[in-house]
């Protein structure tokens, strides 16, 4: 069974800068896309942006196109959220999530079977 476990949240002003990580273990990490979603309270929850198992594809929503950068790190079985010119509309929990192989689909939710418990971020004005 995989695990994932977030970190990195907290708070930011707007204009400012987090990063995010999401750790797996129990499985390849190199054998699982990656993709990071949100959900801001009484919404429902959101597809961010996902990457492939090497990293070199990368997808985003067109709300934090040009701003997010997502990444990974297979060696430390690490998978990376940079957000930058956060706005107060960001603010939500973020949430990591794992799909074994490579499906090619990123943006729903049932393209994926684990998920983390997910961080905190909020984006003050």
């Amino acid at each position: 069974q995989v695990q994932l476990v977030e970190s990195g949240g907290g708070l930011a002003q707007a204009g400012g800068s987090l990063k995010l990580s999401c750790v797996a273990s129990g499985s390849t990490f190199s054998n699982l896309a990656m993709g990071w979603f949100r959900q801001a309270p009484g919404k429902e929850r959101e597809f961010v942006a996902a990457t492939g198992w090497s990293g070199r594809f990368t997808y985003y929503s067109d709300s934090v196109k040009g701003r997010f950068t997502i990444s990974r790190d297979n060696s430390k079985n690490t998978v990376y959220l940079q957000m930058n010119s956060l706005k107060p509309e960001d603010t939500a929990v973020y949430i990591c999530a794992g799909q074994n192989g490579d499906s090619g689909r990123y943006r729903g939710d049932d393209d994926y079977r684990y998920w983390g418990q997910g961080t905190q971020v909020t984006v003050s004005s």
